[in-house]
């Protein structure tokens, strides 16, 4: 499995963490701090308000950028188990009709949209696609321990990217948080500048 992105910045100084222990980050993706106190956040960062807000509109876009790549992955993986689903109950089914002398009919893709009848008699063995254009022939047993096996590694995947992308929802509504706690601490900043002159 490949890390989501490797593009975010590295994290800024910021405030403290509430009671829960702080995560630095999620599978390359950069935890967001909330910030308690703005103005010892815009101390410790060095920032004045203008850069801080740049930055964490900066950091929310590549927060989006990283969702739209899990996003993609975790459909991808949502297609793949129905059809490794598919190959499994097809190997399942040429062993239960193995030995009964019975022949398996079925239908299969020629090309796009046309479609052919083969007559399938008792086999020892079935051909799977392992991608880049890559057949290999196994035994039905062998066949149906690998599809199992990575029917299994597809759904432990999945929930790994479940679980990523709720990190990284959790690190934007953070970074939004965060923005608009600063937004917010200048105005009244520049207000209480106002009453004084």
């Amino acid at each position: 499995m490949q890390n989501p992105n490797l593009l975010l910045l590295p994290l800024m100084a910021a405030s403290t963490c509430s009671s829960s222990p702080c995560v630095a980050e999620r599978r390359g993706i950069p935890a967001a701090s909330f910030v308690e106190d703005v103005e010892t956040y815009l101390k410790q960062s060095g920032l004045d308000v203008s850069c801080s807000l740049a930055f964490l509109q900066e950091r929310l876009q590549q927060y989006k950028i990283v969702e739209m790549k899990l996003l993609a992955q975790q459909r991808d993986l949502q297609a793949k188990i129905p059809d490794i689903e598919k190959c499994l109950d097809i190997v399942a089914t040429l062993q239960a009709k193995k030995g009964s002398g019975e022949a398996l009919i079925a239908d299969f893709e020629v090309s796009e949209g046309i479609y052919s009848q083969a007559i399938i008699e008792d086999t020892e063995s079935v051909c799977l696609w392992l991608g880049a254009n890559v057949m290999l022939e196994y035994s039905c047993d062998e066949a149906k321990a690998l599809l199992q096996k990575n029917l299994e590694n597809a759904k432990a995947s999945l929930e790994v990217f479940v679980a990523d992308l709720q990190f990284l929802r959790d690190q934007v509504t953070i970074t939004q948080v965060t923005g608009a706690r600063v937004y917010n601490w200048d105005v009244h900043q520049s207000r209480l500048a106002a009453k004084e002159t």
